[in-house]
């Protein structure tokens, strides 16, 4: 049974997958998908900043919504490559109950 945050990932996720092929001028995804992976990228660098800006104030909905945005822009990026967000959550999975000293140190080999 999926969770309901594992159900919004799909949800979103397909939505993201039915905007690949669309016009650039049809939808924010689309432009997004267009500028391809640099273009994508600096948007998560932005998004990112704008995380941590906001992470540094005490207004929680603000740091929520600038997480939200930081997330939707990786799972663009993932989309983008054909990847899904179920390989992340996997290797989130592998990784629990590991040091994460050990799992940084193991991954450096």
């Amino acid at each position: 049974m999926s969770s309901p945050a594992v159900t919004v990932l799909e949800a979103l996720e397909a939505q993201l997958y039915a905007r690949k092929g669309a016009d650039a001028g049809s939808s924010y995804t689309a432009s997004l998908y267009a500028k391809g992976v640099d273009g994508i990228a600096k948007k998560i660098g932005e998004e990112a900043a704008e995380t941590i800006i906001a992470a540094k104030n005490p207004d929680d909905p603000a740091l929520v919504g600038e997480m939200a945005d930081l997330w939707f822009h990786t799972l663009v990026l993932l989309a983008h490559r054909g990847l899904s967000h179920r390989a992340v959550l996997d290797e989130l999975a592998r990784r629990m109950g590991t040091s994460g000293h050990a799992e940084k140190a193991a991954r450096n080999k």
